[in-house]
């Protein structure tokens, strides 16, 4: 990417505005399984996130995330959250991906919703 590019766009990575508050007033955190970096202040009043790639905020694991909006004062390298054996792994949002949920009867799957029975009674006004 080149540096016109980083005056310009965010949804990137960051811009130069970003990349130089950072060097000076930026304290490395952590970094997450996506390769997202994490950065706080000195006093650790502001906290933000240089991404992998695109900025998209669903890339935010839910622990990261919590850190990201003071939930929790230690960040998830130092003290990672508890997790429940029935939890699923963190999934960012796939909408307009082709690993979107596309449901029975949705015009992007071929698959059809069941046909509705006959215990529908639809409602008119009196």
């Amino acid at each position: 990417m080149g540096v016109i590019d980083r005056f310009f766009t965010w949804w990137n990575g960051h811009t130069v505005g970003t990349m130089l508050f950072t060097r000076r007033n930026g304290r490395f955190v952590g970094e997450d399984s996506e390769g997202n970096r994490f950065y706080q202040t000195a006093d650790g009043g502001r906290r933000w996130v240089i991404y992998n790639g695109e900025a998209e905020a669903s890339r935010i694991s839910p622990d990261w995330h919590g850190w990201m909006h003071h939930t929790f004062d230690t960040p998830p390298t130092d003290q990672p959250l508890p997790r429940k054996p029935w939890e699923k792994g963190h999934l960012p949002n796939r909408t307009g991906t082709d690993l979107a949920y596309r449901p029975p009867g949705s015009v992007l799957t071929p698959a059809r919703r069941p046909a509705a029975g006959g215990d529908y009674q639809p409602w008119t006004p009196e």
